[in-house]
């Protein structure tokens, strides 16, 4: 029988048994992917996170290393590390200023952030933590203090966190990354739609109901409940700019309906 071996080829190495600085540095990507871990989060020191481990701190200080390399935790000044933000805005500055220059594309964004945010609302409310549930009713209460502030700047900042809130409650790494992604964009949507419902002071107490309301749904596991009322809270914005103080957005809308007609 002829010799059919090809030269281009060479045998496959048996793969080699991990390190265990390996199987550290997976258990707290694992943490990391599973948001037990957040962008920001500080890790313990090194003798206290290798006693909690149960390993050594020089196969520890490995993975910490192998880790900072891929750009997943970073030294701390004053020493120690944290958790990178790996889901940073991905949205350019330039692009939100331009978009703030231009009121039409609000209604664009809260299209956007319609089609996230009712996702991310029903994915919470089947996934969402007791510690979740714990931070998104503490936020939706500080929002219903700030009611007689009138800060649009200030009210949108924690407006914002409290949706972003929501999707790391939804537990999907992929939609937060999103959702973090146009956070910028997302802050100055909210500032501009607040100045504008402001307005009508009955607004900003609607508004806090619906947060409310998404709130409950998420505790009681409802995810039909949750993307309904995270649905029923931006139809309320966009019909309400529409008709307050969006009227090139309304007519944006209907020069388009107009060319599908």
């Amino acid at each position: 029988m002829p010799n059919t071996t090809d030269s281009r080829f060479s045998a496959v190495a048996r793969p080699r048994k991990p390190r265990l600085s390996e199987t550290i540095t997976e258990q707290i990507e694992q943490m990391i992917v599973a948001g037990q871990l957040r962008p920001g989060d500080a890790l313990p020191s090194e003798r206290d996170l290798a006693k909690d481990l149960g390993v050594s701190r020089p196969s520890l200080r490995e993975a910490l290393l192998l880790l900072e390399s891929r750009g997943l935790v970073q030294a701390r000044r004053g020493g120690g590390y944290g958790v990178t933000d790996i889901t940073g805005p991905i949205i350019t500055d330039p692009l939100v200023h331009l978009l703030q220059r231009h009121p039409s594309t609000v209604d664009d964004v809260l299209e956007l952030r319609h089609g996230l945010e009712c996702v991310a609302a029903s994915f919470a409310a089947i996934r969402a933590t007791d510690a979740d549930a714990k931070r998104l009713r503490e936020m939706s209460a500080q929002m219903r203090k700030r009611r007689r502030e009138r800060e649009p700047l200030e009210d949108a900042d924690l407006d914002v966190d409290f949706h972003m809130a929501v999707a790391e409650a939804s537990h999907n790494v992929a939609l937060v990354h999103v959702m973090r992604g146009i956070f910028n964009l997302m802050r100055s949507n909210m500032m501009r739609s607040r100045e504008v419902l402001y307005r009508q002071s009955g607004n900003i107490a609607l508004l806090d109901d619906q947060h409310v309301e998404i709130v409950k749904a998420i505790v009681a596991r409802d995810p039909v409940a949750a993307r309904n009322a995270a649905n029923l809270h931006l139809s309320f914005i966009q019909t309400s700019l529409r008709e307050i103080g969006q009227p090139v957005a309304a007519k944006k809308r209907s020069r388009r309906s107009a060319t599908k007609a």
